[in-house]
């Protein structure tokens, strides 16, 4: 029977598995959450689910009911719809063939309509035709008559130019030419027909002879040789500039160009290479020339060329060509005579004359943009603003900028709109472009004068000498530090208005060769060394000390030294990192990969961490001999417990004495006081727990003595960051973990010690309850301080290992079960008989 049954049920599950296509289209139109509507029902899952432990079977008869009864409803919802689809077909066929009918009429309908449009169209031609002819007729009479105006205007307008042309009355022929020229635009479709060809040639010859003689007219007006000028401009000559705008642009560069060169002959002659108001030294009386000159050109000429032509500054412009093409040439030629002070003086005096240009003029001749007009007028320096320099303070110089750049963005968003940024000014290296090549020098002159001004920092410090406790200056920033980046900056702004290019490499080249000097020179060569030993020792070999040797502290002097290398160290790094950032804003975007101070902020970053480092050795080396102490004093011959042992008196001591020093002279750079609290407990704690391990051995009252002991050594690091101040400040998070994990560790080693070893198993699980750590040189340790014997250790040692907790061998790592989970053939069984007893009772 259960083979019958399975075939069934196979042959069942062949005819009714669907495409997933099709399951997915019935899911959509019929939405179900029924279990027995899955295509994946599993009836052995199902029936688990209905019963899902055998005393659930107890119900058995209502679920079997209600699935009776659901099959009948299912039985009757298909019958219906089956013989609800019986007519379909019969229906279908009758909708179908009225469709088609109706689509025949529709057609016919839209035929009918379809010729009487035709016939309407036919008839509106008819009627509109000789409409239609009168429109054309108007519209070609319209265009006759316009065409012979025009006609007549140009052939009257030719005449009149070519009579005004010959009378040189050149104010009416700019407004006459124009016209004629529109006017002559409206026949270039009819220039096949000769006589209007003849018209437009001779409008072309008019023009010929309109630039000639205007040519013409401005030669003699100013010839080219002799240096003789008229007394002013003419009339004539300023309506030929109106008749220039219309004639072809050649005309008017033809103009401007003569005019331009014969204003400036003089220059070439009074500045020739030869004379001496030549060089560098007297540059001011080039642009007191040209000053004068511009000056003599308003006055004379400024009404006769229109304003849109720029004279003025098309005669400036020109006059900074020829000025940087005959400095590059004398320069040259007498590149050895260049001296550093020469040559900042020329720079100086040419980029103050450029800014006076921008001041004075847009630029919108440089460019030559067509269509632009009125740009040239004064900006009363509008383009060229210079905020007055404030002073620098002897503090980080580069932040002063920063300062005005969130003001002025502060300021932008309070107000709006925002107001446009004033452009650069474009005259920018139109002259001093010229200086560029000879840079070197000025570079050069700064690698000298930064090496000098390192010598005079190293001369001072050893002048002056370490910094003193108690004042100001201990644990402050050296004066050295902010005086060399304030002279950085002079550099850099200075630099930057020479050349914006490689010259700005080079000196960033210099900056990080003498960063590094001053980091290796002033401050890492002046951290001190220990005054028991040579001179020789490095920083890593310092404070080594042998075991009951006393060790060379540092004095208050010195600590206060390696504090305020360590805050110099610090805003040498800080302030260097702003130095990058100053000068890739001032270098060219092309440039701004090859500026990287990333070395040189290692390097401070290195100080600190030697000053950090040699702060916590010192402390360190202070509290050794004490703990030295406290492993040679005999824990088992002690009878009662008092107050602290001497040790830990002497270890409080010695943090009482530097940690208030250190605090106070690294309070602007609290982080790193944090630091050396850190640094210093994570080497305290495990030496303590080291020495800790050599007392042995240990009796029941020594070991409740070390507890105190322990416990106030916790008290005291727990405190450390606020030791001995007026100012009550909580220990940070992560300080406060380190201590706490550490000292517990040492409390627990010390109660380990106190319980008693009988039973074994008792304190061997007590051990790893309290330690939680499975190595076994720990565990011999503690039973080297409780004072067993060999014989005792080894078999508590071996107990250790077999009470040790195995490692989770599952991949999750959880802990394993403590019960089995049936197997799938007790699974398979369950379930057949829950299938036989279920159809025992639907028989």
């Amino acid at each position: 029977m259960e083979e019958e049954e399975l075939e069934f049920v196979e042959d069942l599950d062949a005819i009714l598995h669907l495409s997933p296509e099709v399951q997915l289209a019935i899911e959509h139109v019929f939405p179900s959450q029924d279990p027995l509507d899955r295509p994946d029902f599993n009836a052995v899952e199902y029936i688990n689910t209905l019963f899902p432990t055998e005393q659930s079977l107890a119900n058995i008869d209502e679920v079997v009911n209600k699935i009776r009864l659901k099959i009948r409803r299912l039985d009757d919802n298909i019958r219906t719809v089956v013989r609800g689809q019986t007519n379909v077909g019969q229906d279908g066929r009758q909708a179908l063939e009225e469709a088609q009918k109706a689509i025949q009429q529709l057609f016919g309908k839209i035929k009918d309509i379809k010729d009487k449009a035709e016939k309407s169209e036919q008839m509106v031609k008819e009627i509109t035709r000789d409409i239609k002819q009168l429109d054309h007729a108007k519209r070609h009479l319209t265009t006759s008559i316009t065409t012979l105006n025009h006609l007549h205007m140009l052939a009257g307008g030719v005449d009149t130019l070519e009579a005004m042309t010959r009378k040189r009355q050149y104010g009416e022929v700019a407004n006459l030419l124009q016209g004629v020229v529109n006017v002559l635009e409206h026949f270039q479709k009819y220039m096949g027909i000769p006589q209007i060809r003849q018209l437009s040639e001779r409008v072309k010859a008019a023009q010929s002879e309109l630039g000639t003689q205007i040519l013409a007219d401005f030669e003699e007006a100013f010839p080219s040789q002799g240096s003789k000028r008229p007394g002013g401009p003419s009339m004539v000559l300023r309506d030929a500039c109106l008749v220039a705008n219309v004639l072809d642009p050649r005309i008017k560069q033809e103009i401007i160009k003569k005019f331009i060169r014969q204003h400036l002959s003089e220059y070439l002659v009074l500045f020739q290479e030869n004379q001496d108001v030549a060089w560098l030294d007297k540059i001011d009386r080039r642009y007191a020339w040209i000053k004068r000159q511009l000056v003599d050109y308003e006055e004379k000429y400024g009404r006769m060329f229109p304003e849109e032509w720029c004279m003025t500054e098309r005669i400036a412009v020109e006059f900074c060509h020829i000025t940087r093409t005959e400095l590059a040439k004398l320069m040259r030629a007498r590149a050895r005579e260049i001296e550093v002070k020469l040559l900042l003086f020329a720079i100086q005096r040419t980029t103050n004359f450029e800014g006076l240009l921008a001041k004075r003029f847009s630029g919108s001749t440089l460019t030559d943009v067509p269509g632009v007009s009125g740009m040239c007028l004064h900006t009363n320096g509008l383009f060229w603003s210079k905020k007055p320099e404030t002073p620098l303070e002897p503090t980080n110089p580069f932040l002063e900028d920063e300062s005005e750049d969130n003001v002025s963005e502060k300021d932008e968003d309070l107000d709006r709109p925002k107001k446009p940024k004033a452009p650069e000014n474009p005259f920018h290296g139109i002259i001093s472009k010229c200086f560029e090549p000879h840079l070197y020098v000025y570079i050069e002159s700064q690698d000298k004068n930064l090496g000098e001004l390192i010598d005079r920092f190293v001369a001072d410090f050893r002048a002056q000498g370490p910094p003193k406790s108690g004042t100001e200056e201990g644990g402050a920033v050296l004066p050295s530090c902010a005086d060399l980046f304030v002279y950085y900056k002079k550099c850099m702004v200075q630099c930057s208005q020479l050349s914006t290019g490689e010259p700005m490499i080079a000196l960033t080249t210099i900056f990080q060769k003498y960063l590094r000097e001053y980091a290796w020179k002033i401050l890492s060569g002046n951290l001190p060394k220990t005054s028991s030993n040579s001179g020789g020792l490095t920083i890593s070999s310092l404070l080594k000390e042998k075991e009951g040797s006393e060790v060379a502290k540092f004095t208050t002097e010195e600590l206060c030294l390696i504090c305020s290398i360590l805050s110099t160290a610090e805003y040498c790094l800080a302030t260097t990192q702003q130095l990058e950032e100053k000068l890739k804003e001032k270098v060219d975007k092309s440039l701004i990969e090859r500026i990287n101070l990333t070395g040189e902020m290692d390097t401070f970053s290195t100080v600190i961490s030697n000053s950090i480092q040699l702060l916590v050795q010192d402390l360190d080396a202070a509290c050794d001999p004490a703990l030295t102490a406290m492993s040679k004093m005999p824990w088992q011959s002690v009878e009662h417990v008092g107050d602290q042992s001497p040790y830990v008196t002497s270890v409080i001591m010695h943090i009482k004495q530097n940690v208030p020093i250190i605090r106070d002279n690294l309070a602007a750079t609290r982080k790193y006081f944090t630091q050396f609290c850190i640094k210093f407990t994570n080497s305290f704690i495990p030496k303590f727990i080291n020495h800790l391990f050599r007392c042995k051995p240990i009796s029941m009252v020594g070991a409740e003595q070390l507890l105190l002991d322990t416990h106030s050594l916790k008290t005291v690091l727990l405190d450390l960051p606020s030791i001995g101040s007026q100012v009550l400040r909580k220990a940070p998070a992560s300080y406060t973990k380190i201590v706490v994990k550490g000292m517990t560790r040492a409390e627990m080693i010390l109660k380990v010690v106190m319980a008693p070893h009988e039973p074994p198993v008792v304190f061997v699980d007590n051990y790893i309850k309290l330690l939680a750590d499975g190595n076994p040189e720990t565990f011999q340790k503690i039973l080297d301080m409780k004072g067993l014997k060999r014989s005792e250790q080894n078999s508590m040692l071996e107990l250790f290992r077999q009470r040790l907790p195995t490692p989770p061998s599952g991949p999750d790592g959880g802990p394993s079960l403590s019960f089995s989970a049936p197997t799938p053939e007790q699974e398979s069984s369950r379930i057949r008989k829950l299938e036989k007893l279920i159809k025992k009772r639907i028989q």
